[in-house]
Formats: structure tokens, sequence, C-alpha cells
């Protein structure tokens, strides 16, 4: 599976993307070519848990603090109070899977911020560039 994060593509990955070592967002493919099944964990500056997305889905939602928009090519969750895009992501028409902004916290509370021009994890930036994986996983921090 093909993720861009930010500017940079991450071609043939296993569709799981790593922060700091943990896996974060699972990606499954569609079996109809759709958009993939999501799973994400999603933790504060503490590093406790009070979102969790399990295919597409809200599983854990703490004082309903979080929506989740799905369309047939993406999906966005945001936080209500602040309004701010946490994870957002669009299934290309080429089958790339786009994650162009977001800013979450990994198991480890380091803030992940990702915008179209870049992807910055504590001293950590990725930018415009190509990666081939090889069936493995996409590796952050």
């Amino acid at each position: 599976m093909d993720i861009q994060i930010g500017p940079h593509l991450y071609r043939n990955s296993n569709g799981i993307i790593e922060v700091e070592g943990v896996p974060q967002i699972e990606c499954e493919p569609h079996p109809s070519g759709g958009f993939p099944k999501i799973s994400f964990a999603l933790f504060d500056s503490a590093g406790k848990m009070p979102a969790k997305l399990v295919n597409g889905s809200l599983a854990i939602n703490e004082g309903r603090a979080y929506a989740l928009e799905r369309h047939s090519k993406g999906l966005v969750m945001r936080h209500h109070e602040s309004g701010k895009d946490i994870l957002h992501m669009v299934l290309e028409e080429d089958g790339r899977l786009v994650i162009d902004r977001g800013e979450f916290y990994t198991l480890k509370a380091h803030l992940l911020t990702i915008t179209p021009s870049e992807w910055t994890l504590e001293t950590t930036t990725g930018q415009k560039g190509e990666t081939d994986l090889k069936g493995k996983a996409v590796s952050l921090g």
C-alpha cells in the first residue's frame, strides 16, 4: 500500500504506520477497492488513550470529545472543542492513501504534526521525498 504523509510518499508499505516504534495507525485495504479500513490509537499529552478508531468507527470516545466524518474517499477525525483536525486522510485516484494534515500525540507523549509541506515529530522532520518500504511498516520518529 502506498501511503503519503505530508509531502513524503512511502511506497509498498504493509499499511502500518509506526510512530516512535509503536504501531499507531493501521490501514487495511478495502476488498472492493474503496477507502481502507482505518484503525488509529489517539493518545493525550499524558499517554492516556481518550479515543480509538477501529475499522473506521470510533470505538472509544471519552466525553464525546471527538467527531468522525467519513465519506467514500476519506475521513476526518476532529476535536469538537478546538475544531482542530486530529487526522485527515484521503484516498487518491491512483490508490495512494494521503494523510495531508493532522496533529496528535504519540504513546510517548510527543506531538506529531502533519501539514502538506512536512511532518514533524520532536526534532525529526519529513519532507518531500519517496521511500520504497518493500512490504514493511512506515516508521516515523
